[in-house]
């Protein structure tokens, strides 16, 4: 049998803690140590864990398998510190909510996070904010999932995710000059520059990834017209014109599209989650992340010069 290879598809890595909601199980764990910890997993094994903040993106993500049938576009893959036999529970509760995830790496203990690079994956999603600072200190794309209160429509198909700019999709660049300098420093910086693209940041390979499964949608809305694309990417950034035009020209330059751009120029952006209501918003900065949890399920990429006290 041919090895299965994962080129020209979308790699997520998932730890078990961001799919479901794990607070008892992690008490458990944190009172009665590990030997106990595997023994209560093992009396519960068939006992259904509740979703967790980053169900909704994932299950819709899975969702997308459908454009190229036998062929997926995406793949899942756990990662876990658990080792195998305490693990089964989660692969038992995957099964039970019919997620087509099949694979999974058990590291007792150790660290998963070498085999985000080797298995090429364009995400990686945790609760773990110490795997989180580690992965991304290697250059990882990674996100530490914080706790949600939001709800979404169970028949709402479409999946919509959201990207802060700088330090996210681009390099922290522009917001050393801000921090450093200031605002109208950083605005003169932004337009002497507005025709030099950014360096891609660590999750701009993950719009690529989406753009062309939106791309498989527009290739399957020319065959049947009745197709309504799932996808939909926003840009959600505190830039306002004219620092607006480098972003543009960047996405442009980089051959990444979004279908919605707001430069909302200081306005709170939880004002616009809460209308937007992405399955997944990815921000540097805590600020702009705890006023939207109510709404959205937030992700901090604690990447560039707003984290560098977290290393």
């Amino acid at each position: 049998m041919p090895a299965y290879d994962l080129h020209d598809r979308l790699v997520v890595g998932v730890a078990s803690s961001a799919l479901f909601d794990l607070t008892e199980s992690d008490a458990y764990f944190r009172a009665h140590g590990q030997a106990a910890y595997a023994e209560y997993q093992e009396r519960h094994i068939d006992d259904l864990l509740e979703p967790g903040p980053a169900m909704p993106f994932i299950a819709r993500l899975l969702q997308l398998n459908d454009l190229r049938p036998g062929d997926p576009v995406v793949e899942v893959i756990v990662l876990s510190r658990n080792d195998a036999t305490t693990g089964l529970r989660v692969m038992r509760s995957i099964e039970r909510y019919g997620l087509s995830v099949t694979r999974a790496f058990f590291t007792q203990g150790g660290s998963p996070l070498d085999y985000i690079p080797a298995l090429g994956m364009s995400l990686f999603l945790t609760q773990n904010r110490d795997d989180v600072l580690a992965a991304v200190r290697a250059g990882s794309p990674a996100g530490h999932v914080l706790p949600s209160t939001a709800a979404y429509e169970l028949d709402d198909k479409g999946l919509r995710i959201a990207f802060d700019f700088d330090a996210v999709l681009a390099t922290d660049e522009s917001e050393r000059v801000f921090q450093s300098a200031g605002i109208e420093r950083f605005v003169e910086h932004e337009v002497a520059k507005r025709d030099v693209a950014h360096a891609p940041g660590l999750l701009k390979p993950l719009v690529s990834d989406l753009n062309r499964i939106q791309q498989l949608e527009k290739d399957r809305q020319r065959e049947d017209p009745s197709y309504e694309p799932r996808v939909r990417i926003a840009l959600v950034t505190a830039r306002a014109a004219p620092a607006h035009e480098r972003a543009v020209n960047s996405l442009k330059e980089w051959g990444i599209t979004v279908n919605d751009a707001f430069f909302l120029g200081g306005i709170e952006k939880a004002k616009v989650l809460e209308v937007m209501r992405p399955h997944l918003f990815f921000d540097d900065q805590h600020g702009h992340l705890s006023g939207a949890l109510e709404h959205v399920a937030g992700v901090h990429v604690p990447y560039g010069v707003a984290n560098e006290t977290l290393f």
